[in-house]
């Protein structure tokens, strides 16, 4: 499998798989009381989580392929019916300083710097649900490095009661006032802070499904390559949160530029997050649960489905018989496309969990930021590996079931062309999305993982598909 990848992709590969041996193979006069990192350390190398200082990078390399699969027919941003293969690669620099570094009135600055290369299956055109969050959706963006996150994570404390709370690459505190808030100012990912989900939500241990790790309804403000420049505001309490953002727009559907004028084009969203469960009850105490509700409005220069469908049935009925709708062939506007979203994760043991997702938006407008997904339905489960003496092994399973409303699909229909589906006709069934992955803890910070998705209606196209994709992941944490 290794000739089928770039030298770049090879060379990676060989020294995370290089590094094991490298470990093992110590000196025999090696010194007996040498410190050693812990036993489940998950990190090549070890962090201070006191320091003031951060300074962390991960890698995540996937190859992924596809059979040939039944299809009639095909269009412009179709996935290709033949069978193809293809190699991601993405690495991020993490860099945090802690400016004040007083819990109760923490200041963190952030500065990430990132790489994303390889391309996609079909350019990651032809699915809703794509089957790899890592791929960018322009390639013509090559691998170049650019910045992702730039960021002042502000932290207000009500109250001297601290409470333990998790050290990330976005927030370097490790102690936090019980009621708090926290305000976030710059280049950032709106994924880092909404939506979050433990089972469901990190493509690069987890689950790969665009619509698995996100919700698929959510079109929230981002360029191509998934980053914003917004404004956060974050108030937490002893079981519950809740969040405010505003966020520029692109110019255009999947666009790399910005709009900064935010009365022409904004995103706004609010969420609610409550750290129990109806299930919370009926289980032991220390079982965590977590509902959150996700809601969203966006204005940007959109097109209408409905009004772009009317005008090229107008020009078919008066000489143009092949004429098909084009959503941005429209002057500039300013409309509004709003949505709402449902989360919820919950423990039912110490290993086994379980979530879902549920979402919607008002799918008369454009899709634009994220995919084209206008209904959601996301159920599944994932399970630890202690029963078998591996605990940081993982297994996964979740299934997804994806929908768009009449106009968008009479649009898709009639020819007409998203920013990722087009098969120049559409026979409409809803895309449906079975994922399995296991992860497995090779040492310290190397991770490897198979995974396989079931898409059956591909495009939401009954007429082509089912296709099975195969994935090997290799992660690492430095």
């Amino acid at each position: 499998m290794l000739t089928l990848l770039s030298q770049a992709t090879r060379t990676a590969l060989i020294l995370c798989l290089l590094a094991v041996p490298l470990h093992a193979q110590q000196p025999a006069d090696a010194t007996p009381d040498a410190p050693q990192p812990p036993a489940d350390t998950l990190t090549l190398f070890p962090h201070n989580d006191s320091s003031r200082y951060l300074l962390s990078g991960q890698a995540n390399i996937i190859f992924q392929a596809h059979p040939g699969f039944h299809s009639p027919y095909d269009g412009t941003n179709s996935l290709l019916a033949r069978g193809e293969y293809k190699t991601s690669l993405v690495g991020t620099l993490f860099l945090g300083f802690k400016v004040i570094p007083n819990p109760r009135y923490e200041l963190d600055a952030i500065y990430d710097e990132e790489s994303a290369g390889g391309r996609g299956d079909s350019e990651a055109l032809g699915l809703a649900g794509f089957t790899n969050l890592d791929v960018v959706r322009n390639p013509n963006l090559g691998s170049t490095p650019y910045l992702a996150r730039v960021q002042l994570h502000q932290t207000i404390g009500f109250t001297d009661k601290m409470v333990d709370v998790e050290r990330t690459q976005f927030s370097l505190a490790t102690k936090a006032p019980a009621r708090r808030l926290d305000l976030r100012v710059g280049k950032l990912g709106l994924p880092d802070i909404y939506d979050a989900n433990g089972p469901g939500s990190d493509s690069h241990l987890q689950f790969l499904n665009w619509t698995v790790d996100n919700n698929g309804a959510w079109d929230y403000a981002a360029d191509t390559r998934g980053y914003t420049y917004g404004f956060i505001a974050e108030y937490d309490d002893i079981d519950w949160s809740a969040r405010y953002a505003i966020a520029l727009m692109p110019t255009i559907a999947n666009g790399i530029d910005l709009q900064w004028n935010l009365r022409q084009a904004s995103g706004q969203n609010i969420e609610l997050e409550y750290r129990k469960t109806p299930l919370t009850r009926f289980l032991n105490k220390d079982r965590k649960g977590t509902v959150r509700l996700l809601g969203f409005v966006n204005h940007a220069n959109m097109g209408d489905y409905r009004t772009q469908i009317a005008e090229a049935l107008y020009a078919r009925a008066h000489g143009n018989p092949t004429a098909t709708p084009v959503i941005t062939d429209h002057p500039t506007q300013i409309t509004v496309k709003y949505g709402i979203g449902l989360n919820f994760e919950q423990e039912l043991t110490q290993d086994f969990r379980v979530f879902g997702r549920f979402g919607w938006n008002e799918g008369q407008h454009e899709s634009y930021a994220y995919t084209e997904v206008d209904q959601t339905f996301e159920l599944g489960a994932d399970y630890a590996g202690t029963s078998w003496g591996r605990p940081h092994d993982k297994v996964g399973l979740v299934g997804v079931s994806n929908a768009i409303k009449r106009d968008h699909q009479e649009y898709l229909k009639l020819g007409g062309l998203g920013f990722l589906l087009g098969d120049g006709n559409l026979n409409y069934a809803r895309e449906d999305i079975l994922e399995a992955y296991y992860t497995t803890h090779t040492w310290r910070g190397l991770f490897t993982s198979l995974d396989a998705q079931l898409i059956a209606h591909p495009g939401y196209n009954q007429d082509r598909g089912p296709v099975e994709v195969f994935s090997v992941r290799t992660h690492v944490d430095f």
